[in-house]
Formats: structure tokens, C-alpha cells, sequence
């Protein structure tokens, strides 16, 4: 093993396809080079969904199910929830001590999150000082790397900085994590914006083969090709973006085919309808048997939180040490 990883999701349930490139397929490699914990990160939600908590539980039980159906296994990774680990939160309160206000508010991802949230004149304490939170996951496991797209590359640097000092002004307590960036391929929405489930733009892993199909032929395409005769510009259009990604063997053929106005975009969107279709079609069949078995789901969350809680203890009582506030 390479060391230690922590990485976590929001328990927003049901994942998309975008998901699924940006994080899961990362994850899946990575249990076989490092000791993972993946978590639940439900305190994370509570930032900006405080007022709506009702389908947590069952949120959170989705999104594992989905985890654990692409290929994360439980017995290669620790998989837990953050709420049952305590001592995340007491190590974000110690951590939050030594973390000037300032790093804080220079936070980019922050300042994007108020704006597009609207939450100018009503964001939370919680908000605000969630990377110390995020740096309290990360750092709690003793973690050697953090898997993690650029956009969010401030939190790993934020939390890289809050290791140093606390090592700096009592004991080197924890190795600092580097920051292991992802290269995946961006997967837009069927509209080309941002996929979303709020904007209800997503393809969700989970979608059977007719909603697929629907999905795909609504999607937008080229605007200059509207008849079979128009050349087409598949650099503009959605559909061939997907190609790309999930049709390798045929998507040179198909963008030749498109530029030469010898492929329809009805045609097209059915052959990509039916390679998203088939690529998820063992997906589908292990959600199946996990939907069926949810309390199996729980039991994994349930065993690997107390797995994960015994190494948290561990750190935490490391921290107090070179702090000199354990008090034995």
C-alpha cells in the first residue's frame, strides 16, 4: 500500500454519471494502492441543507448503494459516516482554534458557493468554516493523499496548511497529505450546462434503459444542423461529447460521418442511447440486489464506522498529548 486516503460525498443520494467519472472511478482504482476511508459526509450537508434533513438517512443509503454497485468494496475500503466518527468534530473544534479567520475568507470555492447559493447576507458559521471540518476528515486518518478535482484543490491546500501548523506549534502529530488531482473527463448535462440534479439536466447510474433514451433525444445539439443533408460541427455538440467518452471504438467514425451530413442527429443520439445503455447494464443488475438488501448497506456503514472510529480515537488522543490538554 502507498498509504492512506480519505475521501467523501455529500449524502445527496441517487448519483449521476458526472459523478461517476469525477470521483467513483477514481475511488475504485485507488482501494487497490492505498488504505481508503470513504465517507458519508453528512455534517458536510448541513452547511447549506440544515433546513431540509428529512431524506438523509435515506440519501445516504442511495449514494452507498450506488458506491458500492460501480465497484467500492468494503472489504478493500473503510466505509463510514462521518456523524458516527464523534471525533472528526472534536478535532475540528481543537483545529479550529489555531486557524486564522483570513485563510478562511480567502477561500475561492467559498466565495463561489455564497454567490451562487445567494447567501450574501445568511451564510452560517457552519459554512464558513467547513474546510476545517474537511481538513479534520483528511488529517484524522493520518491520510498521505486526497483524491480530488481542481476545483477543489483549495480545501486540500487549506488543510495541508492547518496540518503544518499545528505540527509547528506542538508535536508532528500528522503527516501532511498531497494533494492527488484527478483527470477526468468533464461530462456535461443534456443541455451542455453543468450536470445537476437541481437543474435536472443528469443522467443518474441508476436510470433504467427507457428514461435513458429520453434523456439522450432530448439533448441539445448542433444548431446548424438541422436537416440530414447540413454538415455537421460536432466540437458544439453535446451528443458527440458523450460519444467521446463512452463510445471510444465508433466516435471518429461518427464525428467523419456528422461532418459529411451522412449521419442524422436522431440516429446519432439512438447508437449513444444504446451504448449508455448497455455500459451500465451490470450496474443496474448489482443495484439491484443491494436495493433489495438495504439493511446489508447499513450493516457495512454500521462495521466500518467503528472500524474508522477506533483509528480516530487513536490521532485524537495523539492531539491531546501534544496539546497537554489530555490531563491524565
Amino acid at each position: 500500500m502507498k498509504g492512506v486516503i480519505f475521501s467523501g460525498m455529500r449524502p445527496t443520494g441517487k448519483l449521476h454519471i458526472g459523478n461517476y467519472y469525477g470521483a467513483l472511478t477514481n475511488w475504485i482504482q485507488l482501494q487497490n494502492e492505498y488504505k481508503c476511508y470513504y465517507g458519508v459526509v453528512d455534517w458536510h450537508a448541513l452547511t447549506t441543507g440544515y433546513d431540509n434533513t428529512s431524506m438523509m438517512k435515506e440519501n445516504m443509503i442511495e449514494m452507498v448503494i450506488d458506491w458500492l454497485s460501480a465497484g467500492i468494496d468494503p472489504d478493500k475500503s473503510t466505509l463510514l459516516i462521518q456523524s458516527h466518527v464523534p471525533e472528526h468534530a472534536e478535532l475540528h473544534l481543537l483545529l479550529s482554534m489555531i486557524t486564522p479567520l483570513a485563510w478562511l475568507e480567502r477561500n475561492p470555492v467559498l466565495k463561489e458557493q455564497v454567490r451562487d447559493l445567494n447567501l450574501k447576507e445568511n451564510m452560517g458559521y457552519g459554512l464558513l468554516g467547513y474546510p476545517v471540518l474537511m481538513a479534520s476528515d483528511i488529517l484524522i486518518y493520518k491520510s498521505n493523499a486526497v483524491p480530488v478535482g481542481e476545483d477543489q484543490s483549495p480545501h486540500v491546500e487549506l488543510a495541508r496548511e492547518i496540518g503544518r501548523r499545528f505540527n509547528n506549534l506542538y508535536n508532528p502529530v500528522f503527516p501532511i497529505p498531497k494533494l492527488k488531482l484527478s483527470h477526468t473527463p468533464r461530462i456535461p448535462g443534456t443541455d451542455g450546462r453543468k450536470m445537476s440534479k437541481s437543474l435536472k439536466n443528469d443522467i443518474t447510474l441508476s436510470d433504467k434503459p427507457e428514461d435513458i433514451k429520453n434523456k439522450v433525444l432530448s439533448m441539445i445539439t448542433d444548431p446548424r444542423k438541422i436537416r440530414l443533408a447540413d454538415p455537421g460541427h460536432p466540437e458544439v455538440c453535446v451528443v458527440y461529447k458523450y460519444h467521446e467518452i463512452f463510445n471510444k471504438k465508433e466516435f471518429q467514425n461518427i464525428e467523419r460521418d456528422c461532418r459529411k451530413a451522412k449521419l442524422g442527429c436522431v440516429a446519432c443520439k439512438k447508437r449513444l442511447a444504446d451504448v449508455l445503455i448497455q455500459s451500465f447494464q451490470s450496474f443496474r443488475e448489482k443495484r439491484n440486489y443491494y436495493e433489495r438488501n438495504s439493511q446489508l448497506v447499513w450493516d457495512i456503514l454500521m462495521k466500518g464506522s467503528e472500524e474508522a472510529r477506533k483509528v480516530a480515537k487513536k490521532t485524537l488522543s495523539e492531539v491531546r498529548k501534544a496539546m497537554k490538554i489530555d490531563y491524565a
